[in-house]
């Protein structure tokens, strides 16, 4: 069973970086994916960068594409998101996620549905 930890959120000014992490501390199994999503009050949940674990395929929301990079290291089981050019509209709570689903794939890996594994979150606050 996955236990996610995720660590790294603060407050920061607008252009500035912040990096996430995500330990996964549970038992071996299968992931098919991990993924970073996040929620701003008063707003649904929303994928922001996945990976798909079984081939190396990445997946961006496009309001983050070209400023965040997803990665893993594999055996640590630990996933990242470096996070460039925040913006205030990037303030929320970040969530890792990981999916012991095998349909958990293709252009499903940033669909929150398809995990079955949630962290705490970590608050990521950009001022303007």
């Amino acid at each position: 069973q996955a236990q996610l930890v995720e660590s790294g959120g603060g407050s920061v000014q607008a252009g500035g970086s912040l990096t996430l992490s995500c330990q996964d501390s549970g038992s071996t199994y299968v992931v098919y994916c991990r993924g970073w999503f996040r929620q701003a009050p008063g707003k649904q949940r929303e994928g922001v960068a996945s990976i798909y674990t079984l081939g190396g395929t990445t997946l961006y929301a496009d309001s983050v594409k070209g400023r965040f990079t997803i990665s893993r290291e594999t055996g640590k089981k630990t996933l990242s998101l470096q996070m460039n050019g925040l913006k205030p509209e990037d303030t929320a709570m970040y969530y890792c996620a990981a999916s012991t689903r095998s349909d958990c794939r293709g252009g499903f890996i940033l669909s929150g549905d398809k995990y079955n594994y949630w962290g705490q979150g970590t608050q990521v606050i950009v001022s303007s």
